[in-house]
């Protein structure tokens, strides 16, 4: 396995009213992040925020390219983002213990935080169509370039570590300074991760490994 520590390269916030960021998504422009009873976006550029939808909003969030998906309990909702209108509904396959949401191939992959696993579901259904096994609690999820990445946060540790999504063996580790914890997480399709930053309502931008 390889093994370094995380580069952060910016941090972002903490957003006037957010107490906590739960779950991170990129859409192509802009970062959005769940903080409970809102989901918000901000420009990485600027840093600014550009809109907020009303809507619960208590883990993972996912972008598909055009719509917006979001754990909200023991459900997942999505949700148009021009409109803020919630669609449809699913159950989540962790009946409440879910944390991290991503978009890939088609599929939602979820994170069950204590259970220690990600499951590939349904987008339409729910229904779940694998289930991989991790070695940590798992946090935010993502999928970049046929990659698995997860967060991980137990205690003060926290890293980001790439996985075989068919084994669920470590293949790499990016560990965060002690005390900064991962909650979110979602690549921004290139040399970075957008990290929600849990009760710091930060969000950290850190560096890709290539």
């Amino acid at each position: 396995m390889k093994r370094s520590a995380a580069e952060i390269v910016r941090e972002y916030g903490p957003f006037p009213g957010t107490d906590h960021v739960h779950g991170v998504t990129f859409d192509g422009q802009n970062v959005w992040f769940a903080s409970g009873d809102k989901l918000s976006a901000f420009d990485p550029a600027s840093g600014s925020t550009v809109q907020s939808i009303d809507v619960a909003a208590h883990a993972g969030t996912a972008f598909d390219g055009q719509y917006l998906y979001q754990i909200a309990e023991d459900r997942i909702q999505k949700i148009d983002p021009k409109t803020g209108l919630v669609l449809n509904t699913i159950p989540a396959p962790g009946n409440g213990g879910d944390s991290g949401l991503a978009w890939a191939e088609g599929t939602l992959w979820v994170g069950e935080y204590r259970g220690r696993k990600i499951h590939q579901i349904d987008p339409q259904t729910g229904t779940i169509l694998r289930s991989i096994e991790s070695k940590r609690v798992v946090t935010g999820v993502s999928w970049v370039d046929g990659q698995l990445w997860h967060g991980t946060w137990e205690g003060d540790d926290s890293d980001v570590r790439r996985i075989d999504p068919e084994t669920g063996e470590v293949l790499e580790r990016l560990d965060m300074p002690a005390g900064t914890g991962v909650s979110g997480l979602e690549s921004d399709g290139a040399d970075r991760f957008f990290c929600g930053g849990g009760n710091s309502g930060k969000v950290r931008a850190i560096r890709r490994p290539k």
